[in-house]
């Protein structure tokens, strides 16, 4: 059943769960929105670990399940099932994100192979394909890019494609804060790449000691980051952890490193404690996020609520984006009941 939950900005005095080095979080005093629009329609959908906008078909997200066959599920952004495509050419040993862009006028689908537990993997695999045409069944994958990490295998979650400089930028999980890599998108011969290592990204939630040292026992890593994607225009990004989601904008002249370690705003998700899967909708508004659970809900940030103010960061874009308020008040976005979303999946 679809239901509505709107989401205050509330001032906070100080952000408990983070270090006293944390990072500022932008505010409006206007109201977001976000919607519960489904759940995933199809059951063999159990761990839905990355999700992608369709470009040939409006409306429409490509999700893949974490380390299981090689199959892209297309569902509507209510969860409904549109059916479902065989990747050839790769194999799902941990698939962990997807990504959606357009090359020499073209839309593509990367497939990241990135997941790594036990951080033993000698190498990672990105899959890049044509996206389907509607009614394909079975597409094989374009080229691929296997690459390694110059400090050594890492767990990661995270993956963008950074069009304008035809980079693949991959977000570390389990470092603390994470770290930012780039892989070319189009590397000059087949051999194995290895990925640049750009700097750590420290505006996300900063975990306390106490929150590592009983993270195993609780099973809480609220501050991990699991997915992340740049909009079509090159001019927004998102971040997901297992509690918010992170909204960045760029200026026209500003590397993604730089960007994505400026003040975002941090839309709360309440106990929807299996978030990994986030992607842009059709425009740079709109924000969907799904988890790991058969019949996982799927919700839909309205980032058109920021606000209805002009901010310095959207005059410097020079585009139609979410107004976003300048106030760095270390607030944050919660859920109209207590920052709570009832988990009855």
């Amino acid at each position: 059943m679809n239901f509505r939950a709107t989401l205050l900005l509330l001032t906070c005095t100080a952000i408990a769960a983070c270090s006293e080095s944390g990072p500022e979080i932008s505010t409006s005093d206007q109201r977001l929105r976000f919607d519960v629009s489904g759940k995933l329609e199809d059951a063999r959908i159990v761990e839905a670990s990355g999700l992608a906008r369709s470009i040939r078909r409006p409306g429409a997200l490509f999700v893949m399940n974490d380390g299981d066959e090689e199959i892209l599920y297309v569902i509507g952004q209510d969860g409904s099932s549109l059916g479902t495509i065989e990747i050839g050419k790769a194999k799902n040993r941990d698939w962990e994100d997807l990504a959606a862009f357009e090359l020499d006028g073209e839309p593509y689908v990367l497939i990241a192979d990135i997941g790594d537990n036990d951080a033993d993997r000698s190498k990672r695999t990105l899959y890049v394909l044509r996206e389907p045409e509607p009614g394909d069944d079975k597409v094989k994958v374009d080229w691929k890019i296997d690459y390694e990490y110059p400090d050594g295998p890492r767990d990661v979650e995270s993956a963008a494609v950074d069009i304008e400089n035809e980079r693949v930028l991959l977000l570390s999980k389990r470092d603390i804060p994470p770290v930012l890599y780039e892989v070319p998108l189009r590397p000059s011969d087949d051999g194995k790449v290895t990925a640049r290592w750009l700097g750590t990204v420290t505006s996300l939630e900063h975990p306390t000691r106490q929150d590592v040292a009983f993270a195993r026992k609780t099973r809480d890593w609220h501050w991990q980051p699991t997915g992340m994607d740049i909009s079509a225009d090159n001019r927004a990004a998102v971040i997901l952890t297992y509690r918010y989601v992170y909204y960045f904008l760029r200026r026209p002249d500003q590397d993604w490193y730089e960007a994505l370690n400026s003040t975002p705003i941090r839309v709360g998700l309440g106990n929807f404690r299996n978030a990994e899967a986030v992607a842009f909708g059709d425009d740079a508004r709109t924000v969907i996020v799904t988890g790991e659970d058969r019949h996982a809900r799927v919700l839909r940030i309205d980032l058109g609520h920021a606000g209805d103010g002009e901010s310095a960061a959207r005059r410097d874009a020079g585009q139609s984006l979410p107004a976003l308020a300048d106030t760095r008040t270390g607030s944050s976005l919660h859920s109209a009941s207590n920052g709570r979303l009832d988990n009855d999946q």
